[in-house]
């Protein structure tokens, strides 16, 4: 029986990376994927999807507005369905997704955060702990050496920000792994440093 799976991690913790082998590892098997994300990321091009370490491979691109499962009945010849930064899908898309699994018994496998730089839930983060058959978490470290959990944003100089919108969309240069420890250890020493 197919399910759906929900793989996350922190930045930089090879999601996107291990969302491409993934699909390479069901293609070598002669099994077609559709690979999907959603519009708000559009870093490496609307149709792309780009690992840090150069993998690539185009995506059909979901609107906040699309239906995935009626998106889905149009194509029906896939045998597989990976989502990157599903984060950014909204609550009724994954239940769509859940609906594919269900009802047409394809596996679907979805790559993304797990919460945003303030530590809070994304909305399709949330509602696939939900409803996932299957959730893993995909690690990475921190400077320090303990589990990487937290998605700190950082500035032009390299200051960890605690004020804005749930999405900004960058890379290294604004968003760094790091512990909760860390993260907290940062923003109490840039709290003395104003007072």
């Amino acid at each position: 029986m197919a399910k759906l799976y929900f793989k996350y991690g922190a930045m930089g913790s090879s999601k996107t990376a291990n969302a491409l082998i993934t699909k390479f590892n069901y293609e070598e098997r002669g099994m077609k994927v559709w690979l999907i994300k959603p519009s708000i990321d559009d870093r490496d091009g609307a149709d792309t999807v780009r690992s840090r370490i150069g993998l690539q491979a185009k995506a059909y691109v979901a609107t906040p507005k699309t239906d995935l499962y009626e998106q889905f009945m149009t194509l029906r010849d896939y045998h597989v369905i990976i989502a990157d930064e599903c984060q950014f899908f909204t609550a009724d898309q994954i239940d769509q997704l859940r609906l594919i699994v269900d009802k047409l018994n394809i596996p679907v496998l979805c790559f993304g955060l797990r919460t945003d730089f303030l530590t809070h839930l994304f909305e399709g983060s949330r509602r696939l702990f939900e409803v996932a058959d299957s959730i893993t978490e995909i690690k990475t470290i921190c400077t320090c050496g303990k589990k990487a959990i937290v998605n700190a944003r950082i500035d032009g100089e390299g200051r960890v920000v605690t004020e804005g919108g749930q999405i900004l969309l960058g890379g290294n240069d604004s968003y760094v792994a790091m512990c909760h420890s860390c993260w907290m250890q940062a923003i109490e020493q840039q709290k003395k440093g104003e007072g």
